[in-house]
């Protein structure tokens, strides 16, 4: 049953006082995650939102080189998020591991004002990467270790719900400082720099340092809390940190997760794309993410709880479904003038039902006490193999051109989407076998 567990673990109880047709709120913890994870995602993505454009356009970047870069600026974040997730389970705070990674992330946002080639660049984007990969893991441990665990889904699509309002507003802002300030990319760069550090400002005054600063209910007692020195666990060791993957549901997350990251085309090139099969002007590219993030926003809470409802498993293979028939709008679709709204909406539809549904299932097979670690294998299987994706995608599409590279790229979705449905499917009960007679009992 891997990310097909429907509901409550078998013995889970609900939240005193709560009536079984009552669901919950979302634990403050994730109000407040969300919070910080919005203002730093309209930092990101006010910058990422003009990066494309500026490196090929602005200083003469091939596609091979970009996806080199792209590449890189995901692949160093799946590197450092086996550290953060370890580290933060090591030292038992979470927070404190989360706000290092926003810091660094912050700091090199003013630094790009100063970096105008593409060497400098390149430092700078992988030591922001460094930071999102430092705090992903103990920030969605935290989501995890407030929420119950029949409603991880939910909490999940809240928190990205809250993020994808600040990938929505990070590109209209880029946008709009590019049309109305003269050297706009530097503009661009320095708006961000001052979002980022409010973004960390507000993680130390309202995000607790326990994850258990209230669960979902309210009124039950948190899940991680200050313990004497004395009473507290043995740190985690790396031998424990290895031993998750002899966990069978673990193991096959981490399988699919790999296998569907290696096809699935990095979002700058699906933009890339778009704009050179719509011809659409430059100006209009920093408003293309608002598409994605847009229907992400809608979709993100209710996928979440349908995948509490009915399934993980069958929300996350559907939501590559339709990345899938992105693809195939981009390879073969007329040149409909509603063709940039539907690869967008497809586009936007995928990350809400995978996006805050995978984490959801990897908390739900992997201990509290090495909460973050388990999200960190997993979620560094997948970027490293959108890393090996960019890479690919971009000497692809230099040697052979878009076509050719996007039909290999939606072949291989289909072939691992279709691997990913036979090692992701439900586990049959095993058959009820009677005790056997006791040959030493008498009639």
């Amino acid at each position: 049953m891997y990310l097909a567990d429907r509901s409550a673990p078998a013995g889970a109880k609900a939240a005193p006082g709560r009536g079984a047709g009552r669901s919950p709120a979302v634990a403050p913890t994730v109000l407040a995650l969300g919070t910080v994870s919005l203002i730093t995602d309209v930092s990101s993505e006010m910058v990422t939102a003009v990066l494309p454009l500026y490196l090929i356009a602005g200083l003469g970047l091939s596609p091979l080189g970009f996806g080199a870069l792209d590449g890189l600026y995901n692949g160093v974040s799946a590197l450092v998020q086996l550290t953060g997730g370890h580290l933060a389970d090591r030292v038992r705070n979470h927070k404190l591991v989360a706000g290092i990674g926003y810091g660094l992330s912050a700091l090199c946002k003013p630094l790009l004002l100063l970096a105008h080639s593409l060497g400098p660049i390149g430092v700078l984007l992988a030591l922001e990467r460094t930071g999102k990969g430092l705090r992903t893991a103990p920030r969605d441990a935290l989501i995890s270790l407030s929420t119950p665990d029949e409603l991880q889904g939910r909490a999940f699509g809240v928190h990205r719900a809250m993020d994808t309002t600040g990938a929505l507003l990070g590109p209209l802002a880029a946008f709009l400082i590019l049309g109305v300030a003269v050297d706009g990319y530097d503009a661009v760069f320095g708006v961000s720099a001052c979002v980022a550090a409010l973004g960390v400002v507000v993680l130390m005054l309202f995000v607790p340092s326990g994850a258990g600063s209230g669960s979902g209910s309210g009124d039950t007692p948190p899940r991680e809390t200050a313990t004497p020195a004395a009473a507290r666990p043995d740190p985690v060791r790396l031998r424990d940190a290895a031993g998750l993957l002899r966990l069978p549901r673990l193991r096959a997350l981490a399988l699919c997760a790999v296998l569907l990251g290696l096809t699935t085309v990095s979002d700058a090139f699906v933009y890339l794309l778009l704009q050179r099969r719509t011809g659409m002007d430059d100006q209009w590219f920093p408003l293309l993410p608002l598409g994605t993030a847009a229907v992400f926003l809608l979709l993100a809470v209710p996928a979440g709880a349908l995948a509490d409802r009915i399934g993980r498993r069958t929300v996350f293979l559907t939501g590559h479904a339709l990345l899938l028939a992105a693809y195939g709008l981009l390879l073969w679709a007329p040149d409909w003038p509603a063709l940039p709204y539907l690869v967008l909406a497809l586009h936007g539809m995928f990350y809400a039902t995978t996006d805050g549904v995978l984490p959801a299932a990897v908390a739900a097979t992997v201990p509290e006490s090495l909460r973050a670690t388990g999200l960190a294998l997993v979620g560094t299987g997948q970027a490293l193999a959108r890393f090996g994706c960019s890479l690919a995608f971009g000497g692809a599409w230099t040697l052979w051109g878009t076509g050719p590279a996007l039909a290999a790229a939606a072949a291989g979705l289909l072939c691992c989407a279709a691997v990913a449905g036979f090692v992701l499917r439900p586990t049959p009960p095993a058959p009820f076998a009677p005790p056997a007679p006791d040959p030493t009992r008498r009639p």
